[in-house]
């Protein structure tokens, strides 16, 4: 029998019937949801083959542990996010941008990260399985659907798989407060690893101690230091805003 696991909310569950409908097992729809968001979200299933399940909204509480579920929830088939890092490098044909994750445990910034991946064009998102929060319903919801178009790799040890990184030519540049060089003289237009600390402890010392570079983020205010996602953002648009592109603006740039 296949591993499921439950997502929730109208952002998550569309974004991962229009990118991997087959793995949808349910959606579960609250019978009082009769708005053309829901209606919408009821034809997208259907033209899928998603089977359609109605039930009231105490049901739907207790399949999302109460959380904000919107009265939209899926049954999905966790067995299919599996993906390897290689197969991610080889089949790139830029160089790659990824964002390394060094534990961070809080879901509400792992599903925040994963939009600034997506925003800025990061191919992977990389994270230690241990001492790290790990795909659930609220980072998918959080994500605003990035969970489903940014690879999340786990990797077993960190630090190997940083120094495999730096084996492939990838620059691995790591994000710390009490660095001596600052975001302002960083330059790097070519492959490049994206590291972040855990909130509150920052990188790991053998973290730390892997990348071929640490920077800082200037602050010019009162604050000592910013959130993880933030600080992702900051350097994930650093870094593609040094590659030679035409930008693209789009009107979903901001907000939801």
């Amino acid at each position: 029998m296949a591993e499921t696991r439950i997502i929730h909310g109208f952002h998550a569950v569309t974004a991962r019937i229009r990118q991997h409908s087959d793995s949808v097992l349910e959606l579960y729809v609250d019978t009082q949801r009769r708005d053309p968001r829901a209606r919408d979200l009821l034809k997208l299933a259907e033209a899928n083959g998603v089977r359609v399940v109605p039930v009231d909204g105490k049901r739907l509480d207790g399949m999302a542990g109460n959380a904000r579920h919107q009265g939209v929830v899926a049954r999905v088939d966790a067995s299919r996010r599996v993906v390897h890092l290689d197969d991610v490098l080889d089949t790139l044909n830029e160089p790659p941008l990824l964002l390394v994750l060094d534990g961070v445990q809080d879901p509400h910034n792992l599903g925040a990260c994963l939009r600034c991946a997506d925003a800025f064009g990061a191919h992977a998102v990389i994270a230690p399985k241990d001492r790290a929060v790990g795909l659930n319903a609220t980072v998918e919801k959080v994500a605003c659907g990035a969970a489903e178009t940014v690879p999340y790799i786990t990797v077993t040890n960190l630090a190997r798989t940083l120094r495999e990184l730096k084996e492939r030519d990838i620059w691995v540049v790591g994000a710390d407060s009490e660095a001596e060089n600052s975001l302002h003289n960083f330059y790097h237009d070519n492959a490049l690893a994206v590291v972040m600390g855990a909130e509150g402890e920052g990188l790991r010392r053998l973290t730390k101690e892997t990348c071929d570079q640490l920077v800082a983020i200037p602050m010019r205010g009162s604050v000592a230091s910013l959130n993880v996602s933030v600080s992702a953002g900051i350097l994930l648009y650093e870094a593609r805003s040094q590659r030679v592109e035409v930008p693209v603006y789009g009107a979903h740039g901001l907000g939801d």
